[in-house]
């Protein structure tokens, strides 16, 4: 028995004993992570734009119907491209990170450009809120994205 409660002991010890995660360096690894989705986003590589997302991931844009599940991403992403001059862009501002160390938040700037109805290139500038959870791999993947139109 005495046997039996030391090694629980041991156990609990090992257990608590486990190693934080470095949630800074997390937090710059993540918002590194995003500007490379946005460099991605930016050469119109349909699949490697949409394997940021989680499958169950949802988007929320003002003016626009949510959007739930990355096939539903797929279809915007696809249909995006498709308008003349498009263009989107965005870098992280900000980043936290969980103590845990797998769910964080960005907060985000975008810049999306389209041609109006002459051909002239028009821009509109959006205040985004991202939310990541690392998958059962423990990769970062996008599950929820909200944006805003910027009143600047």
């Amino acid at each position: 028995m005495k046997k039996i409660a030391q090694f629980f002991v041991l156990i609990l010890v090992f257990a608590c004993a486990q190693e934080k995660p470095d949630v800074e360096k997390e937090g710059q690894e993540l918002m590194q992570l995003s500007r490379e989705w946005s460099d991605v986003a930016a050469t119109g590589d349909v699949d490697k734009t949409v394997s940021y997302w989680s499958d169950d991931a949802v988007f929320i844009a003002s003016g626009q119907p949510t959007l739930r599940g990355k096939e539903n991403l797929r279809a915007m992403v696809e249909d995006m491209s498709k308008i003349p001059g498009f263009k989107i862009s965005w870098e992280p501002e900000s980043v936290s990170v969980s103590e845990s160390g797998d769910m964080a938040y960005l907060i985000e700037n975008n810049s999306v450009t389209v041609n109006d109805t002459l051909g002239n290139p028009v821009t509109t500038t959006n205040r985004v809120v991202t939310i990541w959870k690392k998958d059962s791999l423990g990769n970062w993947k996008n599950v929820l994205e909200a944006s805003a139109a910027d009143p600047k």
